[in-house]
C-alpha cells in the first residue's frame, strides 16, 4: 500500500539529485570551519535572504532558540505572537536557555502589528523587565502569509524603540511566492531569520539562520554551547544547495495543490474550511459533526494508507507538497468523503 503522508511537509524525502550530491559532497570539518560546502550554503542562504552572513543548524527550533540567545540577556521579555512556534512548539526553550518571559500579543489573525509593539514596549521601572527583542513569523503557523506592509509597520515601531526584529521565516519561500517577491524582500523588515531547508525544500536536514557578521559570530557560539556543532556537515549542506537552487522554484506547485484540495474539501457537507486563508501549502478545516469520533477518523485514514495529525484546537491540517500528487489528492478525498458521509 502507499503511504499518503499529509501530516507535514516536513516528511518530503530528499530528491534523487539530492541524494547523489550528498554521496559525492566535498566536506571538512565544520566545527573547525572547514568544509566547503557547508561553507557555499550558509553564502547562499545569506545572499538569497540579504544578510550579511548565515549559520547552518541542524534545526529551525535551534535556530529559533539562538536568535533568542544572541539578541537577549537574562530577565529580558519578548515580544512575539500568542500561537508563534517559538511559544506552542519549543518546549519553553526561550525560557529555560535564555531566561526571557513572553508579552504575548493575541490577535485573532495571530498577526503583530506596529501598535501592538508600541503599546508592550516597558517603560524604564525598577519593577519591569525590559523588552529585548520583537519575534515574528511569515507565513504563519496558520498559513497565512503576512504582507510587506504589515512587516515594515512592525519593523519601524521596533526601530523606534531601539529593539531588534527576529523573523521565524521557517517557509519564508513559501511567503515569498504567494507575494510574488524574492525572500530578501521579506527579510528587509528584520535584523535576523531563519528559514528551513528540511520542509517544503526537501532536504533531509537542517535550517539556516541570517544576519549580520557579528551576530552569527554570537549565534555559532551558542550552537557549540547546545551540541550543535557539526563535523562533516557538507554531507547535509550538499543537499541544501539544490533545496535553495532548485526546490524553491517548484513551490507553486504545492500551494495549487493546497488550493485544489481546499476547494475540494469545501465541497464536503461536514466540513467547515475557509478558503481565503489557504495562502500557503498548509490547508485547516474542522468536521462539523455532533459528538464526532476524532480519533476513529486519524485511524480509519491511516488503515488506508493515509497519515494525517489530530486536530489540534478543533482544526485538521493536510499539507501538500513534493511527495504528494494530484492523485494523492484524489485518493485521499475520496477516502475523506467515504468517511464523513458514514
Amino acid at each position: 500500500m502507499k503511504i499518503i503522508d499529509l501530516r507535514s511537509d516536513t516528511v518530503t524525502m530528499p530528491t534523487r539529485a539530492m541524494r547523489e550530491a550528498m554521496a559525492t559532497a566535498v566536506v571538512g570539518d565544520d566545527v573547525y570551519d572547514d568544509d566547503p560546502t557547508v561553507k557555499q550554503l550558509e553564502a547562499l542562504a545569506a545572499a538569497m535572504t540579504g544578510k550579511e552572513a548565515a549559520l547552518f543548524c541542524p534545526s529551525g527550533t535551534m535556530a529559533n532558540q539562538l536568535a533568542v540567545m544572541a539578541f537577549t540577556k537574562r530577565g529580558d521579555e519578548v515580544i512575539l505572537g500568542k500561537n508563534s512556534h517559538i511559544v506552542v512548539h519549543e518546549v519553553g526553550g526561550a525560557a529555560v536557555l535564555s531566561g526571557v518571559s513572553y508579552c504575548m500579543v493575541d490577535n485573532p489573525d495571530d498577526t503583530i502589528s506596529g501598535a501592538d509593539v508600541a503599546s508592550r514596549v516597558r517603560v524604564p521601572d525598577v519593577h519591569h523587565p525590559d523588552t529585548g527583542l520583537v519575534c515574528l513569523e511569515n507565513a504563519l503557523a496558520n498559513g497565512t502569509v503576512v504582507p510587506l506592509e504589515a512587516m515594515r509597520d512592525v519593523y519601524g515601531a521596533a526601530k523606534k524603540h531601539g529593539l531588534p526584529v527576529y523573523l521565524d521565516g521557517a517557509r519564508i519561500f513559501n511567503a515569498a511566492v504567494h507575494l510574488g517577491c524574492g525572500a530578501a524582500d521579506i527579510a528587509q523588515y528584520c535584523d535576523a531569520l531563519m528559514f528551513c531547508i528540511s520542509k517544503g525544500l526537501c532536504a533531509p536536514v537542517g535550517s539556516l539562520l541570517c544576519g549580520t557578521t557579528d551576530f552569527i559570530a554570537r549565534a555559532k557560539r551558542y550552537r557549540k554551547l547546545l551540541g550543535g556543532g557539526m563535523r562533516q556537515a557538507g554531507v547535509l549542506a550538499a543537499a541544501g544547495l539544490i533545496a535553495l537552487n532548485d526546490m524553491t522554484k517548484r513551490l507553486h506547485e504545492d500551494h495549487e495543490n493546497a488550493q485544489y484540495l481546499g476547494r475540494e474539501l469545501a465541497k464536503i457537507p461536514a466540513v467547515s474550511i475557509d478558503l481565503q486563508r489557504i495562502h500557503i501549502n498548509l490547508v485547516f478545516f474542522a468536521i462539523n459533526i455532533p459528538d464526532f469520533d476524532h480519533d476513529g477518523f486519524v485511524a480509519d485514514l491511516a488503515a488506508r494508507g493515509i497519515k494525517i495529525n489530530w486536530a489540534e484546537a478543533g482544526l485538521y491540517r493536510f499539507v501538500p507538497h513534493n511527495d504528494i500528487t494530484r492523485q494523492d489528492l484524489d485518493y485521499a478525498l475520496a477516502v475523506v468523503r467515504e468517511l464523513l458521509q458514514k
